[in-house]
């Protein structure tokens, strides 16, 4: 049995004072899309997002933040081209961002800020028995346990690099409170597979869900999440 390490990484994508020197990091292809938004609160969250991302990852690498490359997945999910690099992943809603760090295994994250649900998400997104499981709860519970549902499914679709060719509806999460949340059901997936997966659900900042998905090597390898800063 092997323990996963996985750094988990949290910050606030309003900083004025550090947007000049987070830019001087990204590459002329980040520093073009960046000037591409209309606000410039989003433009300035961009550039912290992404800069911040950048210098993380480069203490890994022991190298120049400004010097490391990616490359995209079919889906868009971003990777490093350096041998031997880290499996990150990144995401962010309302003013912060957060960053998954692993030298194991793909991994995905996901945090979403709560809101009202004005309409049915669950019935067009969430498989049946999570839809069954979620309507078993108190009214009053529901909406947390959406969304700790929600960021465990985006989470897993990211750590599979799938995007948009996942339904959300293939698989099944288990949706409870607990320590040790489960991938319970995948198509395609054997039991044994079904094992490999880790999800750990954490709260980046007031108002906001977060959950780690990852793969780990072997059924009987734990995740041990560690908060950086």
């Amino acid at each position: 049995m092997a323990v996963v390490h996985v750094d988990l990484w949290i910050w606030t994508l309003q900083q004025p004072a550090a947007v000049q020197s987070y830019a001087s990091l990204l590459s002329g292809d980040e520093r073009a899309r960046a000037q591409r938004f209309l606000s410039a609160v989003h433009r300035d969250s961009y550039i912290v997002g992404r800069g911040r991302m950048r210098a993380i990852l480069a203490t890994y690498l022991q190298q120049p933040a400004a010097t490391l490359k990616f490359s995209y997945g079919a889906s868009g999910k971003p990777f490093l081209t350096t041998p031997a690099a880290p499996h990150f992943n990144l995401s962010h809603s309302d003013t912060t961002a957060a960053l998954a760090v692993t030298v194991s295994s793909p991994i995905g994250l996901d945090i979403e800020a709560h809101r009202p649900l004005t309409d049915d998400i669950a019935g067009r997104f969430f498989s049946a028995a999570e839809i069954e499981a979620l309507h078993a709860l108190p009214e009053a519970a529901r909406a947390a346990a959406f969304f700790r549902c929600w960021t465990r499914k985006e989470a897993v679709v990211k750590a599979l690099g799938d995007g948009l060719n996942r339904p959300l509806t293939s698989f099944d999460v288990s949706i409870a409170d607990v320590d040790q949340p489960l991938l319970l059901r995948m198509s395609r997936e054997t039991d044994d597979e079904l094992a490999r997966w880790r999800l750990f659900n954490f709260i980046p900042a007031p108002g906001l869900a977060g959950a780690v998905a990852c793969r780990v090597p072997a059924a009987h390898d734990t995740l041990d999440v560690a908060y950086r800063t």
